[in-house]
Parts: structure tokens; sequence; C-alpha cells
């Protein structure tokens, strides 16, 4: 289950202990606008959707947050390794600025969801990638490119998703 690019994720052997990356990499954990906004928020969807009808929506959304629940496991495991728990906040080590559920778009038109979904899938890529030319090891770009696909494919699947909506 989820939605997600056919390409198999890169392994984290091998990645030690690198602050400079665990500060590039730890916004998209827990950040505001990171992986666990994306989850919470395609899972409050779903729900909603799937009770107004919306079934076909609401599936897509969920297989949407089942890949994005992956990409949290797979950052968190990653921040370990940097050197640092897995603690919800975006600045790691520190236990500070603890995430919030308030960062979700809590939206109740089938319309205004897709298009903060598709925002939130266009601003994820680009933060990504921004990312991409922040870092020197070359596992974390890795495993951070591979995130970029699944991202895409989302983006893809919503803006068919928006068409259908709209026609």
């Amino acid at each position: 289950m989820g939605l997600k690019a056919d390409l198999p994720y890169p392994s984290l052997e091998g990645i030690t202990n690198d602050c400079r990356a665990l500060r590039v990499v730890s916004p998209a954990y827990a950040g505001r606008e990171g992986e666990l906004t994306a989850t919470l928020q395609y899972v409050y969807q779903s729900i909603l959707l799937g009770e107004k009808g919306y079934g076909d929506l609401s599936r897509l959304l969920l297989d949407i947050a089942v890949t994005e629940m992956h990409h949290i496991e797979l950052l968190g495991s990653l921040i370990t390794r940097l050197g640092a728990p897995p603690v919800f906040t975006a600045c790691p080590p520190y236990p500070v600025g603890f995430y919030s559920a308030s960062c979700v778009n809590y939206a109740k038109s089938p319309e205004a969801m897709l298009s903060a979904d598709i925002r939130g899938e266009r601003a994820a890529i680009e933060c990504y990638e921004s990312m991409l030319c922040a870092l020197c090891n070359e596992r974390v770009c890795a495993v951070i490119s591979r995130i970029i696909e699944d991202e895409k494919v989302h983006l893809r699947a919503l803006e068919r998703a928006w068409e259908e909506l709209c026609s």
C-alpha cells in the first residue's frame, strides 16, 4: 500500500554522525511543512472526504499518507544515524520547538484540500531539491533524491485528481 515511485529506497548503511547534514534534513522530518504535517493532513482529509462520499479521493489521499509515513520513518532513522534522537521537532537534538498539529491545513472542501496538497507537494519538492544543494554527504543525498521521486508521483496524482474534480 502507498503511492510511491517504482524504485528501491537506498540503504542507510554507512551513514554516521554528521551535524551539518542533520541540520539540513531535520526540518523535513517534523518541521512546519515536513513529512509529519503532510501525513496528518492527508489522513485528516481522507477521513473527512470518505465521510462526504468521495471514496476514490479519500483512498488516494490515504495511499499518499502511507508513503509520507514511510518518509517519516526513513528520515527519523536517518536523523538517528546522523547523531540525534528522532524527536518531533524541526531542530533535533534540542528538545525545543516541538511539533504542533496546528501546522496542518484543516480545509473542508475537496477543492481547497487538493489546492493545499498540490502547493504542499510542490513546496516539498523544492525544499528537498534545496537540501541536495546544501548537502555534501552522498549517502544522505541518495535518500533525499529517492524521497523526491515519491513526491513527484504524489504531485502528478494530485494534479490528476484536481482535473477530475474540476471537470
